[in-house]
């Protein structure tokens, strides 16, 4: 067994988007910062330091929650790592959803998320979505001064393509260190775009070619948000391909006297870019279950690796 000792190998972080209760107007109350509390603790436990957020989550409230449990813990802050994000304002009513990176709404909803999370300092800030009305120049000036004025140590992206990550960088004097994806066994066209070049299938893939290769040059960290691909290999199996792949990871886990949670998990961290996987379940017991995926090293090889991939798909590599 080897001991996953090394960042760069994609040590999981924990998605604390399932917390905080409904995600209507409710206000959430001792049942929810119990749940929160349950889900950190089963976090800590196998070893996961580091806690993803947004300011949308539950309108606020996986925030709101989570900065319950670090009051309870005068110690916690200091071991944990927090990343959040900013970028999308919800529907509300008859306004739509929409994206918003302009300088002032992000210097806003920064303080608004300190507030929440009741800290000093956010570790990691990822801006959540592009905004096709963004100004570059804008949204840099807002960075440098969150940095400037110690609220925010590091910064990132999500959901962003290489050219959108160079854009900005080629303004900010701080480098972008994560961009945090979907990936997952499921979610596949970040891994497909590169072998289908030169394809008749290439158009329909969308994923930004280059990205991955663009992350890994720059040292910037590659996130997989939805990960553990919504339970479907691991119990929530819909279509057939869903349960030919969920009985092969089965057989893989059982092999590997690990659980399905960890070679799902070991499936992304095993890419040479060494993706981290988030995993964001609310439940204590699905969060164990991912233990060995934080501190064991992948342990699928070549053929193993390949074979989940082609079962998932469904039909061979072109």
């Amino acid at each position: 067994m080897t001991r996953n000792t090394n960042a760069s190998a994609g040590r999981p972080v924990y998605g604390c988007m399932g917390l905080g209760g409904t995600w209507g107007p409710e206000s959430y109350g001792p049942a929810e910062i119990a749940a929160a509390e349950a889900a950190v603790d089963a976090a800590l436990e196998i070893g996961i330091t580091a806690f993803d957020h947004a300011d949308i989550y539950r309108h606020g409230k996986s925030e709101a929650v989570f900065g319950e449990v670090l009051a309870r813990d005068a110690g916690l802050r200091a071991r944990v790592t927090i990343q959040t994000k900013c970028g999308i304002r919800l529907a509300d009513g008859e306004r739509p959803g929409i994206y918003d990176l302009r300088g002032k709404t992000v210097l806003r909803r920064v303080e608004e998320s300190l507030t929440r999370l009741r800290t000093d300092v956010i570790d990691v800030l990822l801006l959540h979505r592009p905004d096709p009305l963004a100004d570059p120049d804008e949204v840099a000036e807002a960075l440098a001064s969150l940095h400037s004025q110690g609220l925010v140590r590091r910064f990132g992206v999500s959901n962003m393509g290489a050219a959108q990550i160079a854009a900005l960088q080629a303004r900010l004097d701080l480098p972008l260190v994560v961009n945090q994806l979907e990936m997952s066994l499921h979610r596949r066209d970040w891994v497909e775009a590169g072998v289908l070049l030169n394809t008749p299938a290439a158009a329909a893939n969308g994923f930004p070619l280059g990205t991955l290769e663009h992350c890994r040059d720059h040292g910037i960290r590659l996130q997989a948000w939805g990960a553990l691909a919504q339970g479907r290999f691991t119990g929530r199996a819909q279509t057939p391909q869903e349960h030919a792949t969920s009985e092969l990871l089965a057989t893989l886990a059982a092999r590997k006297q690990v659980t399905p949670e960890t070679v799902l998990l070991w499936w992304l961290q095993r890419h040479p870019a060494r993706i981290a996987p988030v995993i964001g379940t609310s439940d204590p017991a699905r969060i164990r279950a991912c233990r060995q995926a934080v501190d064991r090293l992948p342990e699928l090889d070549h053929e193993e690796w390949y074979a989940l991939w082609l079962t998932a798909r469904g039909e061979p590599l072109p």
